[in-house]
């Protein structure tokens, strides 16, 4: 009972705290202030920047902070496409499962009991996630009709294998990771005509209708299944 009390506070304190503290920090601005310190970092001690950006964005995702669109963008901006898309996808994933084991050990039991009396379009979500627990989380994470964050807390509280929680994240967020570190990729000339990234190209149709299809696949095992 203590250790879920703790776990709790924990969630909640790192969470509220972050929120306040880092709101401003986390932000295309203080990026483009610190553009050229970072970059030069990098070259000098690129090991150490990709610890310390791994151990940043992994603790942005674990207390569900305001930022990661621009921690995904940044890994673009400082190490490449592949590179930047492999650390995105570790500390987010990271992040995703840090959160996830937190909220089965501390919240467990009473977002078990919530949810067992939700009614309507939540309620018909977590039923296919209990039945079809990897297919529906791949299908949730490419289509991303469920927030980052809420879909960890959900995940976790209809008792999903850990196993399956974490192929699903890693797998299931590899398309619009890929798409976010693209956007970084370029992110130095964007900051030289003095702009923001586009973001709206996430939402774009070549990009949406490619990860609407790739869901529709990952829903495929249900449907043999279910035919068997």
């Amino acid at each position: 009972m203590l250790k879920r009390i703790v776990l709790t506070c924990i969630i909640l304190i790192g969470s509220v705290l972050g929120a306040y503290f880092f709101q401003d920090i986390l932000s295309f601005d203080t990026l483009r202030a610190h553009r050229a310190q970072l970059l030069e970092f990098k070259h000098s001690h690129k090991t150490l920047l990709s610890i310390a950006f791994v151990i940043f964005y992994t603790l942005i995702v674990a207390f569900s902070l305001p930022g990661s669109t621009v921690a995904s963008i940044t890994g673009g901006f400082l190490f490449g496409l592949l590179f930047g898309t492999f650390l995105n996808v570790i500390a987010a994933s990271t992040g995703a499962t840090v959160l996830f084991i937190a909220v089965r050990w501390g919240l467990g039991d009473l977002l078990k009991g919530r949810i067992e009396r939700l009614e309507g379009r939540t309620e018909k979500i977590i039923q296919k996630l209990q039945k079809n627990e990897l297919s529906v989380l791949l299908s949730l994470r490419l289509i991303p009709v469920v927030p980052f964050f809420a879909l960890n807390l959900l995940a976790a509280s209809v008792g999903m294998k850990l196993r399956n929680f974490i192929v699903g994240t890693v797998f299931g967020m590899l398309p619009a990771a890929v798409v976010f570190t693209w956007i970084g990729v370029g992110l130095g000339e964007v900051f030289d005509r003095d702009a923001d990234p586009d973001l709206s190209l996430i939402w774009s149709p070549h990009i949406l209708i490619p990860l609407f299809a790739l869901g529709l696949l990952s829903l495929l095992p249900i449907f043999l299944n279910k035919k068997d």
